[in-house]
């Protein structure tokens, strides 16, 4: 690893101009407690292996005080109160999510205003207006009740949907009438993160075990697909997949327009999957492919199954399948993989639609369904495509959009014609006149091994490179997610403030296809930190800005990029805002559903990858004396994805080592790993990272020097 420079953290810790410090009471008392561990010969110590305990007394009095704590230093600032109004007016502006055309009629999900919750719309007909179908915000006074999915029958007329509170994600599963507007006597619970192939007398769906079905612990694993006739006792629902198959596997369906057949894919992480087909006039599934280093994904068109697959094409390419005989050697290439890849497809009635990234932003094409390429549909700039969607028996598609401008539009479009029609756009309120336009440029840089990486910039056009832009820097770099341009309320306050936002588009992620995936995970995950660290370099040598005047922030997995990236080169940052992280690597296997993820990250029960998580594990990799930068931790008790131990273990271990500049820990209590989040609960969170930036990299009034 690099060594760290000499510069004293103080010194990097009071950029230029900063006025009268805060005073933050002392960060409180931690008891050591060392536990030992012996991995694969080696002797590990962990002193606060007491902090994993959520349910105990002790761990949340200390919980308690770190959060009131951090309340007293973040509340103070005396720029937090008109950020807070700024974002809350940002946020405003809504969302909008892809819309479904199904039974003649249009399902979006938006949230307008000051709705806490995006709220289910559904359209009867082209030009019918919205009605408000399912509004959690009705159903929950403390709006912490939350739509987590939802699935429209073949005909339109019922939708099977997920609800959830409090931002755990423990669905339970719900069946609307559409029409009537309200809800069956069907209630199925354990059903999170469900996948939902309707029929025409009822659907297959995921659940988990029932709580005792399984040993304790293993609750979020084993899954399995059911089928539910309505109407009937969902405790009776028989069995369909999923017996004797590894608890870690990800299931998911898609039906036929029909309701004939079902298409169950089974992933063993994010590099692979099992795929079968089950026709409901057969008595078991049939194997499309098993056992191969490949993922595909489909549905269905026509009298042809279509799959998305990198079998043998690492930016993938769309094959026709015979449902009849659906063995990888009968496959038809359809769309041959191409320089830019293969994000995600639909087709309709005579057309497929392809959603492929260049540069790491969406583009859409339409081809015929004999792969003729014809046109690409219209996107307004650099930015980011949900869905598209389409259903296979007509001509529309729909998709929506967002940029970092653009707070998100909902489109429906005819593939045989590339006529658009928008179905919602959002709109930003107005900045002050005279306001400076923003700008959005692309650059490229190399990495520690001469990669080039491509990173994103976004800024006022009267901020030039002068070497001490307050900046921000974000990144991903895991799993095959894409970071690509969209909107974001607190980038949008930063960079109208006159700040840079840099979003890097790192290894492990899917803007170049399963290539750049795969040189990011495993024990290559050191290069994503590398990439992480090469951007921040990047930034520095080319004018832009100074250690001193530099952040870097991050979520779930980012979490973990970011607190890599302050254990290696803390002399490269001045603050880390670090969300629902992953920092204790070397455990992280034991808690919530993080076994889903060995396949991204390796496990320590595992010599060989002991040896590479050891050597970047955030918690193992921080001593005393190497001067921190500032640090905002931030996770939540409710979070079923990432468990809360990872923040407070690394905040009560950096506390320890340092005073100043500050070590803050926030831990929610209604709230989980994001999802869910109600808009009072965001907007506070917002107001809470960028007032932390602002303060540490511009001083106590946190404006940015707004001009």
């Amino acid at each position: 690893m690099p060594a760290s420079s000499a510069v004293p953290a103080t010194e990097r810790s009071r950029p230029a101009g900063t006025i009268a410090r805060l005073k933050i009471p002392p960060a409180p008392p931690t008891d050591r407690r060392d536990a030992v561990d012996a991995y694969h010969g080696e002797r590990i110590v962990d002193p606060y292996r007491w902090l994993e305990d959520a349910g105990s007394t002790e761990v949340r009095r200390w919980t308690a005080a770190q959060n009131e704590r951090t309340r007293s230093a973040l509340d103070a600032l005396p720029a937090r109160a008109a950020i807070r109004d700024r974002l809350g007016a940002l946020l405003s502006a809504g969302t909008v999510g892809a819309p479904h055309a199904v039974g003649g009629r249009l399902f979006h999900v938006r949230r307008r205003g000051a709705d806490r919750q995006g709220i289910l719309y559904v359209r009867d007909g082209a030009d019918g207006a919205d009605r408000a179908l399912i509004d959690p915000g009705a159903m929950d006074p403390d709006g912490l009740a939350a739509l987590d999915w939802w699935y429209p029958s073949l005909d339109g007329r019922l939708v099977a949907y997920g609800l959830s509170r409090g931002g755990d994600e423990l669905s339970t599963l719900h069946v609307r009438d559409v029409t009537l507007g309200d809800d069956l006597p069907d209630r199925i619970p354990y059903t999170q993160r469900a996948s939902v192939a309707w029929t025409a007398d009822g659907f297959y769906y995921t659940v988990h075990p029932m709580p005792g079905a399984v040993p304790p612990g293993e609750e979020h694993y084993h899954r399995r697909v059911r089928f539910h006739a309505l109407g009937e006792d969902p405790r009776r629902d028989p069995l369909v997949f999923g017996e004797g198959r590894a608890k870690e596997d990800i299931l998911q369906l898609r039906g036929s327009p029909d309701g004939r057949r079902v298409l169950i894919m089974a992933a063993h992480g994010w590099t692979r999957n099992d795929v079968y087909l089950l026709d409901r006039t057969d008595a078991s599934p049939i194997v499309i492919h098993e056992g191969i280093e490949a993922m595909s994904e489909g549905l269905f068109g026509g009298d042809r199954l279509w799959l998305r697959t990198n079998e043998g094409a690492p930016n993938f390419r769309i094959v026709a399948v015979d449902p009849r005989d659906p063995s990888p050697r009968r496959w038809e290439t359809v769309i041959a993989e191409g320089e830019d890849p293969i994000e995600s497809f639909t087709v309709t009635r005579d057309r497929i639609v392809v959603h492929t990234l260049r540069g790491a932003a969406s583009r859409l094409a339409v081809w015929t369904s004999s792969g003729i390429f014809e046109r690409e549909l219209p996107l307004e700039a650099l930015g980011t495509v949900e869905g598209p969607h389409a259903d296979a028996r007509g001509n529309a598609v729909t998709y929506a959009f967002t940029t970092f401008l653009l707070p998100g539009v909902a489109v429906v479009a005819d593939a045989r014609d590339g006529s658009v029609r928008e179905v919602a756009r959002l709109e930003l309120p107005a900045r002050a006149a005279g306001a400076a336009a923003i700008l959005v440029d692309q650059v490229s840089y190399p990495s520690r091994d001469g990669t080039p990486v491509t990173m994103f910039l976004v800024h006022r056009s009267d901020v030039p490179p002068q070497g001490d832009v307050p900046t921000v820097l974000s990144g991903y770099g895991g799993f095959s997610v894409a970071r690509t341009p969209a909107f974001n309320a607190g980038v949008t306050w930063w960079v109208e403030a006159g700040g840079l936002y840099a979003l890097a588009n790192l290894r492990g992620g899917s803007e170049r296809g399963e290539s750049w995936h795969r040189a990011g995970m495993l024990q290559n995950k050191q290069r994503v930190f590398d990439d992480f660290i090469g951007a921040a370099q990047a930034l520095v040598a080319r004018g832009w800005t100074s250690p001193q005047r530099l952040g870097i922030e991050g979520g779930s997995n980012g979490g973990l990029l970011v607190g890599a990236a302050l254990a290696q080169r803390p002399d490269l940052f001045a603050a880390v805002g670090c969300r629902v992280p992953l920092l204790d690597m070397l455990r992280f296997q034991g808690f919530r559903i993080a076994r889903f993820w060995i396949p991204e990250y390796g496990s320590s029960e595992d010599p060989v990858a002991f040896r590479w998580l050891r050597r970047y594990s955030p918690y193992h990799n921080v001593a005393p004396g190497r001067g921190y930068p500032a640090l905002l931790l931030t996770t939540a008790e409710g979070d079923s994805r990432v468990d809360p131990m990872h923040a407070r273990k690394m905040a009560a271990l950096l506390q320890s080592f340092q005073d100043d500049p500050p070590v803050l820990l926030r831990v929610d209590r209604d709230a989980g790993h994001g999802v869910g989040k109600p808009l009072h609960l965001q907007r506070d969170d917002l107001a809470d990272l960028w007032s932390f930036f602002a303060w540490r990299l511009c001083g106590e009034d946190g404006m940015l020097g707004l001009r």
